[in-house]
């Protein structure tokens, strides 16, 4: 098993779910998260509550929809639930939308996910496993998938680059933000780091993923920030460059706000 599978087992996978709009389909992922003992039904307000409160800056790849809330006494237990939805609900994202594939997190802490976190950021940035996850007719076939059974895609071309520094900064140090800094921030830093590690750049950037209210703080530490487009209006002018990145698992895109950013 991965990281990912640990989080998810095979009762809290819904293939071909009914959902009249984006609060039903996070209620039905959050109903299976009481119902394998990972949060109570409060964690399921709180995950509606924070799209109501930022946006729906959850939505961040094409299709996909990434629920969660911060840690809370909600959250019994670290895991995850994943809903294939029968027929596509609009999230409010103008990129992405609609959507129908919802995975929900609840975490304990901030921490104890991020490995499956990078390991599910690797699945739906990957083409064939996505379609392999959409043609799936048991939650047995989609751990499958998770856990490597489909082949994997090949990947966008390699970048490689010489080192080069932020214009106008030297603090070597990149932010990828979300509401919570629990969830889709972490997406955004896997696909960061590996378009640094194309341009061998890995050694010479930290790449740090915080929330909104830390990233305020943390701005004057970094030479960038990458984050959606709600979330971005919600930080406002932190004086800091701050690039606003579409589709999370995109290499491409980020690799775009990189070099529109940094000296190459």
């Amino acid at each position: 098993m991965s990281a990912l599978t640990d989080l998810l087992s095979p009762e809290a996978i819904v293939l071909d779910a009914a959902a009249d709009d984006w609060q039903e389909a996070i209620g039905v992922a959050g109903a299976l998260l009481v119902r394998t003992g990972v949060t109570t039904d409060v964690y399921t307000r709180e995950m509606v509550d924070s799209v109501l409160e930022k946006g729906p800056y959850i939505v961040i790849a094409p299709g996909f929809a990434f629920a969660h809330a911060r840690p809370s006494p909600a959250v019994l237990r670290t895991g995850m639930s994943w809903v294939r939805l029968a027929e596509p609900v609009a999230f409010g994202s103008p990129g992405n939308d609609p959507v129908d594939l919802v995975v929900a997190l609840a975490a304990s802490d901030a921490k104890a996910h991020t490995t499956a976190m990078a390991e599910l950021a690797k699945v739906i940035g990957d083409a064939s496993r996505r379609a392999a996850l959409a043609a799936a007719t048991s939650a047995a076939e989609v751990l499958g998938v998770l856990d490597g059974g489909a082949a994997p895609a090949a990947p966008e071309t390699a970048r490689t680059s010489s080192s080069g520094a932020a214009r106008g900064t030297t603090k070597n140090k990149i932010l990828t933000v979300c509401g919570n800094g629990v969830g889709t921030s972490l997406f955004l830093k896997n696909t960061l780091e590996k378009v640094l590690g194309e341009w061998r750049w890995s050694p010479f950037i930290e790449v740090e993923a915080t929330d909104t209210i830390s990233a305020k703080g943390k701005a004057k530490e970094a030479d960038l920030i990458l984050t959606s487009g709600e979330i971005a209006k919600a930080l406002g002018d932190l004086g800091v460059p701050m690039a606003v990145i579409e589709n999370f698992t995109s290499t491409a895109e980020i690799d775009a706000a990189l070099r529109a950013n940094y000296d190459i």
